[in-house]
């Protein structure tokens, strides 16, 4: 799969006027940070920003920046966007080696729902984590987990441990917590025996 390439220019101004005048002139404010280096104050072209952000992969994978002084490898840690126009206001890159172990999120999806007996009984999918912690590799994270809902039943439930990981991904977090279960619809309360008598 092909990384992520933004092509960034270094900002000569920063603070809350360097920010509002990169705006001005189109692009998105950002900083790489990370590693042995400064922290470097840099600029998208917000159209660029924008495609990098539809393909769905910028947030949580490894980006190629591209910039003057050569290419480096980092991660997408934040994206701030404006709370109206959802327009991208903010990033900050954190610098990675492809070889590196790194802790990251990575969404669960899940498969299968006609093939569970328990949701086709009239139960419902409980989703306990939409997002399982893994460490990984940078690059090698995965685009997402799949959860199998095949032969599930009212009742069951997917385990941390049930999660079928890469060979080079191991999930963070403590226990074998649930990730989701199937959940039955509540039965009809039974009449009181006074009320079954009369």
């Amino acid at each position: 799969m092909a990384d992520i390439v933004l092509d960034v220019e270094v900002r000569e101004r920063t603070g809350t006027g360097g920010a509002r005048e990169t705006r001005n002139a189109g692009k998105v404010p950002g900083v790489l940070y990370g590693g042995n280096k400064e922290p470097v104050a840099i600029a998208v072209k917000l159209n660029e920003f924008k495609k990098a952000l539809f393909t769905g992969r910028l947030n949580g994978h490894l980006v190629t920046v591209k910039h003057t002084k050569g290419t480096e490898k980092a991660i997408a840690k934040a994206i701030d966007f404006h709370p109206v126009t959802d327009v991208p206001l903010h990033f900050d890159l954190y610098r990675v080696e492809e070889n590196q172990s790194i802790k990251i999120n990575v969404p669960v999806h899940f498969k299968n729902n006609e093939a569970s007996p328990g949701l086709k009984k009239g139960g419902a999918l409980n989703i306990a984590l939409h997002e399982v912690e893994v460490q990984v590799p940078a690059g090698h994270i995965p685009e997402d987990i799949v959860v199998d809902l095949t032969g599930l039943e009212i009742g069951q439930s997917v385990h941390i441990s049930d999660l079928k990981l890469p060979s080079d991904a191991a999930a963070t977090q403590a226990g074998d917590v649930v990730v989701a279960s199937i959940t039955g619809v509540a039965a009809a309360e039974e009449p009181a025996e006074g009320e079954a008598e009369a």
